[in-house]
């Protein structure tokens, strides 16, 4: 604060004007305008936030500061001393300003820089997508089925829905009189068209258009009329078909034991296979694996620690001939499972039916 320099011009005689009377008034107002600048100073450096800040700018600019107080007295003042304390308060009332705005800045810069230290981003890692909800549980394991089958170097084929007989029966050596053709298992449209009952005739159709070596799986959603726990009318299948010279049995038992082991992420997860039938494969088998939920010692889902799970076996000469494989130069292995199954027993469903209910309290578990 500049210091008030005081000077009378008649000198011959004591000095009665209203100047030099009120010296110790002024000198009383610069002081308190000092002293509170100080004081605005103190408040604004001590602040740990806006709000503060805020409340330092009502307690020393706002409307019933002291110093607008002040200066709203300045016009009761002799006419010489007016413009020294109008120009006083203003200065510190733009010095005040100016701390605030310095402080602000400051708290600006701190928390961005808290901020950019605690998102640090490392341009050297790779690209994360930020999803909008989650993935329904059966799209999350149909994306997982098809990422293994594709680390072991399968193509992934969807086909269509609306299949013909041809495709979905005969070309699999299903014949007329097969019971699975009944109009009580399946879906009939018009003009000879049907609800694909499994996703095999995405298989004939991929023989028909390419040569082997073929390594492929076809997942899918599959129609058949059936409602229960563990039964839906429609429901989702993965199949699967490997075509080359000297394809035997024992590579299908090894790809579906390590499929399995590394689905459910169990290394020493026990696989059997058990002979059965099937119109499309010769010989034809079933395969069990060792309940994930109860390890094998036996639960109210498995009963004996045992689970069926697909259905496999080599495929049936008519078959490759169907689809336009020479028989006798190639052989093939093929087999197929219930992605709602596998999901039940990845997640723990109790009931398939949950999957298609559409509960929004079971969907956001997932």
């Amino acid at each position: 604060m500049r210091a008030l320099v005081f000077e009378c011009r008649d000198l011959r005689a004591p000095c009665v004007c209203p100047f030099c009377v009120n010296e110790e008034i002024m000198q009383d107002i610069l002081l308190t305008i000092e002293s509170l600048q100080k004081k605005a100073e103190q408040s604004i450096q001590s602040a740990k936030d806006e709000k503060a800040i805020e409340q330092s700018r009502i307690d020393f600019l706002g409307k019933k500061s002291p110093l607008t107080e002040l200066l709203k007295t300045v016009g009761k003042l002799p006419a010489a001393e007016r413009p020294i304390v109008g120009d006083a308060v203003n200065k510190a009332k733009d010095y005040i300003q100016l701390l605030m705005l310095k402080k602000k800045a400051d708290m600006d810069a701190k928390t961005m820089g808290d901020r950019m230290a605690r998102d640090r981003l490392d341009v050297t890692l790779p690209g994360r997508g930020q999803r909008l909800g989650s993935l329904h549980p059966i799209t999350q394991v149909r994306d997982r089925i098809e990422a293994l089958f594709a680390s072991m170097g399968f193509d992934v084929s969807e086909g269509f829905e609306v299949e013909d007989e041809w495709h979905n029966f005969e070309a699999l050596n299903i014949p007329a009189h097969h019971p699975a053709r009944n109009e009580q298992d399946t879906f009939y449209l018009d003009n000879g068209k049907l609800l694909r009952t499994h996703t095999s005739p995405v298989q004939v159709r991929y023989m028909l258009d390419h040569q082997p070596p073929i390594r492929m799986i076809a997942p899918g959603r599959v129609y058949r009329r059936d409602f229960d726990a563990t039964h839906t009318p429609m429901f989702h299948q993965t199949e699967g078909l490997v075509i080359d010279r000297q394809v035997n049995f024992g590579h299908l038992k090894q790809m579906i034991s390590q499929f399995l082991r590394r689905f459910f992420e169990k290394d020493d997860l026990q696989v059997r296979f058990r002979a059965s039938y099937f119109p499309f494969t010769e010989p034809s088998a079933e395969a069990d694996m060792q309940c994930v939920l109860c390890g094998g010692k036996g639960c109210s889902l498995c009963g004996n620690g045992w689970i069926e799970i697909l259905g496999c076996g080599m495929v049936h000469p008519d078959v490759l001939t169907a689809g336009g494989i020479d028989a006798n130069e190639f052989t093939g292995y093929a087999f197929g499972f219930g992605m709602d199954r596998i999901a039940m027993l990845y997640f723990g469903i109790p009931d398939l039916r949950l999957v298609f209910e559409n509960d929004v309290r079971f969907l956001k578990q997932f």
